[in-house]
């Protein structure tokens, strides 16, 4: 029987939404999927929890601030083919911020703006269609 030895990387996207139903995009500025709405989120680094790691990808692509401690575990999201690059696995947090909290696209996010959770992009990148769904419920 021969072994095959997988490279999997963790990363970490977070849900942040208001009280009155709208969640925080970013339009990737980068492929795989540019152009396409995603939720925020990006590499777990090195020493770095994924809970960490998802706070600081949310100001670095949102400019908005949140303390770890208010973020609530979504899930684990490890489908095989869930991004194009290889086997990626996130961990995905939830966040409700205050309605008109304002953000500013930065980093690797070419905009970042606020949708209604019921008027959302007809396509969302990678598995974020999940990982709303999954949030809605938890």
């Amino acid at each position: 029987m021969t072994e095959t030895v997988e490279n999997i990387r963790l990363t970490a996207d977070i849900v942040a939404t208001t009280p009155d139903g709208l969640v925080l995009l970013i339009e990737r500025g980068w492929p795989p999927h540019k152009g396409a709405w995603a939720l925020p989120g990006g590499w777990v680094d090195a020493g770095e929890t994924s809970r960490a790691a998802a706070v600081r990808e949310l100001a670095e692509e949102t400019g908005l601030r949140v303390v770890e401690g208010d973020l609530r575990q979504v899930g684990t999201f490890d489908q095989p083919d869930r991004d194009p690059r290889g086997r990626f696995v996130t961990v995905a947090y939830a966040v409700t911020v205050p309605t008109g909290t304002a953000v500013q696209a930065g980093d690797d996010a070419t905009s970042a703006r606020w949708w209604p959770v019921d008027s959302l992009p007809a396509q969302l990148a990678f598995d974020h269609a999940d990982i709303l769904a999954a949030a809605a419920t938890a």
